[in-house]
């Protein structure tokens, strides 16, 4: 249930949050610019006792929400949320590119890159130090010694960084040194996982399962707000079909399908989604023209010596390219870099 407020004095939605949590609640604060609401989730079984707090003098109306999805919907935050990642904004016309290595291998590689993806236009360092592999005898990243180079290269540039962290046990030390937590496609619906990162704070990058639904999409990022994350990114990054010739099928419907549905801001991994460098300039511009609010994308100086994802890696020049061909279509969307 929404509980729409009459009154913006913290005192009275101080009230409204006892009397919510009395019952039994959840209460999550939504303040827009011109209103204020509460999201009451919890048990709906009871939710006809919220109805009572109509009563209230502080209370302009109370109504239901009808998506399964209470927080990550538009129905109780029909404002877009902004997103902020170190100094970086996403969200709210600004368009964000985050571009790095698949994983992180060497000192000299990931600070090469991380310099030539900020040189380039980049907000937002990636790179892998846990790697989830299909193989157990693949390359598994660098673990703490992949964060520690993370965090050099990016006090080397000023950039923030994102990287994956895998399970309940390894986040608290990615989010000591992560200024954004990533959940791969594989653990989308690890809930005890989605719950513990909800529980930091840190913003998080959501990426699609690969045989994911949009409403399974959004339930995932569900878990993660009601534990108390406010800023979650999604990041749609292809889908199983029967296609072979890609690594997975781009689903660009569904970027405009999650901007209508969620506040939260959507972002498009095109080098997972294709798995061939060529094809990743014109699904990124494809990605701007959606609606997109950025792009994830894997670059590597040498991908062709790359212990991972070679084949879909750009060079740092043909990322530098890639920039200068999305630009005048990141403001054709009414948005700016």
């Amino acid at each position: 249930m929404v509980i729409v407020m009459a009154s913006r004095k913290q005192e009275d939605i101080d009230y409204v949050v006892g009397k919510i949590e009395e019952l039994g609640y959840k209460a999550h604060l939504i303040v827009g610019t011109n209103r204020t609401v509460i999201a009451a989730v919890g048990d709906e079984r009871g939710k006809f006792r919220l109805q009572s707090l109509e009563s209230l003098p502080h209370v302009e109306k109370v109504l239901p929400i009808l998506q399964p999805f209470k927080l990550a919907g538009r129905e109780a935050h029909d404002e877009d949320t902004r997103v902020r990642v170190g100094p970086v904004t996403i969200g709210g016309g600004r368009f964000c590119v985050i571009a790095g290595p698949c994983s992180v291998e060497s000192r000299q590689q990931i600070i090469e890159t991380a310099h030539a993806v900020k040189q380039a236009g980049a907000a937002i360092l990636r790179g892998g130090a846990y790697k989830p592999r299909t193989s157990p005898y693949a390359f598994q990243g660098l673990e703490e010694e992949g964060l520690r180079l993370l965090k050099e290269a990016c006090a080397e540039t000023g950039m923030p960084f994102v990287t994956e962290v895998m399970t309940c046990e390894q986040v608290n030390l990615v989010a000591e040194a992560a200024d954004m937590l990533q959940i791969g496609a594989r653990n989308m619906q690890n809930f005890s996982l989605l719950k513990t990162v909800g529980r930091t704070g840190k913003p998080v990058l959501l990426k699609r399962g690969m045989m994911s639904t949009i409403n399974e999409f959004l339930m995932s990022a569900e878990y993660i707000l009601s534990e108390g994350g406010r800023e979650v990114v999604l990041c749609e990054r292809g889908i199983r079909t029967f296609e072979t010739e890609t690594r997975n099928t781009l689903d660009i419907s569904a970027v405009p399908l999650l901007k209508k549905l969620s506040h939260l801001p959507v972002f498009v991994d095109p080098s997972h989604a294709t798995g061939h460098w060529d094809l990743v300039t014109p699904m990124a511009k494809a990605s701007v023209v959606a609606g997109a609010d950025g792009l994830l994308i894997e670059v590597h100086p040498r991908p062709e010596e790359g212990f991972s994802d070679g084949a879909q890696s750009l060079k740092p020049a043909r990322f530098l390219q890639l920039m200068k061909e999305i630009e005048p279509l990141v403001h054709l969307a009414g948005k700016t870099l």
